[in-house]
């Protein structure tokens, strides 16, 4: 029995992973042995209005005993963003060492790109984003509030362990893909310190993988290599910051943020991962039902995969491919007209083969 812990949080958050839960019970009725156990936990910003904290203090060794973690979003116009992100999101993501983010990025069938010309081959990509220290390391303060010298600073913390595991861990993506190409992003033109240790460690790291084919680029420069030469990308690495970034526009780039999937791991499995999509709250559209629940049915799909059952995750991936490939279904952000129930109705009826 895989025991999941589900913690819708925030704005549309409930919607689209209530819709995910769905379709996971749809597709353990029909799979063979995947049972699987769903506990919800309350926790985000009404938590907080409650308790003066986004979930309790015990959260994470809670969190231990699961075999996975079911994320929706954190984020709400009355709670300050740094409230929020930090009180739950990235609270788990350290509480739990799950060190590596991991986005695929590709080009749905049936989904248009806003680039010109643009086909399914052309935007397959896998990004890797360090997902414990650098930009978001959470060192820094904040001293003189109120007064003309008001002084705050943050502290972007590279550690060799961490940049050496994650980029072992973004080498083995690489290798594991057919092309073998992983591109480093960095800013050390600029960064002369941390970014220019990503460098040396890369190249050193790089020595252990003679059979992939490495390029580096600089953060800016990769924004237009994305729009310009989608082609010339296959799995990229970068800090905390600089992916957080380049995935939302990789996310824009293969027809929505309502897409796009992410998972946070611990690679090496000693605490449960936890898996996402990764378009937040969208408090704008909460309760409308318009809310695109793909991104969860993607990153059910990784959860899958994480868990080893990867007959299961194929299949569910195969019914996303055919629900975007068909057109009939679709949610408002990918030209559709559809809610968010019809697109989870028409993702079970797929999965249980009652739309043949």
């Amino acid at each position: 029995m895989y025991k999941i812990a589900v913690i819708p949080g925030d704005g549309i958050g409930s919607e689209v992973i209530n819709s995910g839960v769905e379709v996971l019970k749809a597709l353990s009725k029909t799979a063979d042995n995947l049972p699987m156990e769903f506990t919800e936990f309350d926790w985000g910003s009404d938590y907080y209005r409650k308790h003066g904290i986004m979930m309790p203090q015990d959260g994470v060794e809670l969190l231990k005993d699961y075999n996975s973690i079911y994320f929706g979003s954190a984020g709400d116009p009355d709670v300050p963003d740094h409230v929020t992100l930090w009180g739950l999101r990235l609270k788990i993501c350290q509480g739990l060492d799950q060190y590596a983010n991991l986005r695929p990025v590709k080009l749905l069938p049936g989904i248009s790109s806003p680039l010109k010309n643009i086909e399914s081959k052309d935007i397959d990509w896998s990004f890797i984003r360090e997902n414990s220290e650098g930009e978001y390391s959470g060192i820094g303060g904040r001293s003189h509030k109120g007064y003309s010298h008001d002084t705050a600073m943050d502290i972007t913390l590279f550690t060799r362990q961490g940049v050496e595991r994650i980029q072992r861990f973004a080498f083995e993506i690489a290798r594991s893909r057919p092309r073998k190409l992983l591109t480093l992003v960095t800013k050390s033109n600029a960064q002369r310190h941390g970014m220019v240790m990503w460098d040396e460690i890369f190249e050193e790291i790089s020595q252990d993988y003679r059979d992939i084919t490495t390029d580096k680029m600089l953060v800016d420069a990769m924004t237009t290599r994305m729009v310009l030469d989608p082609q010339s990308i296959d799995t990229v690495v970068a800090s905390n910051l600089h992916a957080d970034i380049l995935t939302d526009l990789a996310a824009s780039l293969s027809g929505s943020m309502g897409i796009a999937p992410t998972g946070n791991l611990d690679p090496e499995k000693r605490h449960p991962s936890m898996f996402e999509p990764i378009h937040g709250s969208a408090f704008d559209i909460m309760g409308q039902g318009i809310a695109n629940p793909i991104g969860s049915f993607w990153s059910a799909v990784m959860m899958l995969e994480n868990l080893g059952e990867l007959k299961a995750s194929q299949r569910l991936m195969s019914a996303i491919e055919k629900l975007t490939s068909d057109k009939k279904i679709l949610p408002k952000d990918l030209g559709g007209k559809n809610s968010t129930k019809e697109v989870t109705k028409a993702m079970i009826n797929i999965i249980s083969g009652k739309n043949k």
